[in-house]
């Protein structure tokens, strides 16, 4: 039996309205959505994992859910492709609902202000980072990286298995020993700016020798 894949992360549920339109509406100049049908899917770290399940491997999404709908339905949606080994959100659970018309986007609406706080975990998720293969940390910024007890396994996982760290502008810094950072152009580029790195222009070749640039422990900051 093949050690799993752990993914460590915020867990989203993104829903999409999406109907046709002809007309504004008469108070207000927005677009009246009609035959509008829902279509909810995992977003955040659950996405990563659900993606990452598609490829046959065993996967373990260690992730904080509340006990509302949301979360339900997330699990329903997961739990047939891989394993869930969830501990308490503290709050609703983030929901993002995105609305079009016409495959237009009209609005977005974020509902839920979950946070993973400090407190116990079970044994489940201790036991899936340490007996994990490698490990990929999806941070959404809602709390998981930051967690006390999250981050000392995080960082014994460093030590045995690789660990690929997907970071986000208020999230946590990676533990010592990641192997992989992955940001985003933006990311990148704050990345090298607080490490000093004046580095001019867009594009591949700059990222590049942002990418070069060593920051120095710490420059990873929280955005408040």
């Amino acid at each position: 039996m093949t050690a799993p894949l752990v993914v460590v992360g915020d867990s989203l549920l993104d829903i999409d309205v999406v109907g046709s339109s002809s007309r504004l509406c008469p108070d207000a100049p927005v677009p009246v959505v009609e035959q509008a049908e829902e279509r909810a899917r995992p977003g955040g770290a659950a996405l990563a994992a659900l993606l990452a399940a598609a490829g046959g491997r065993e996967v373990v999404l260690v992730t904080a859910l509340a006990d509302d709908e949301p979360a339900r339905r997330l699990r329903a949606m997961l739990e047939p492709h891989l394993e869930v080994a969830a501990f308490h959100l503290h709050g609703g659970t983030p929901c993002k609902l995105r609305v079009q018309a016409e495959g237009q986007p009209v609005v977005r609406i974020d509902i839920g202000e979950g946070r993973a706080l400090d407190g116990p975990l079970g044994p489940r998720v201790t036991e899936a980072v340490a007996a994990a293969a490698a490990v990929l940390v999806s941070d959404y910024g809602r709390g998981v990286t930051r967690h006390a007890a999250v981050r000392p396994l995080l960082q014994e996982a460093a030590g045995a298995a690789p660990v690929v760290w997907d970071p986000h502008p208020r999230g946590e810094l990676p533990v010592p020993g990641t192997h992989l950072l992955t940001p985003n152009e933006n990311e990148l580029t704050r990345l090298a700016d607080e490490n000093g790195s004046e580095i001019a222009g867009c594009g591949l070749s700059a990222a590049g020798h942002r990418g070069g640039s060593s920051p120095r422990r710490g420059a990873w900051r929280r955005s408040r």
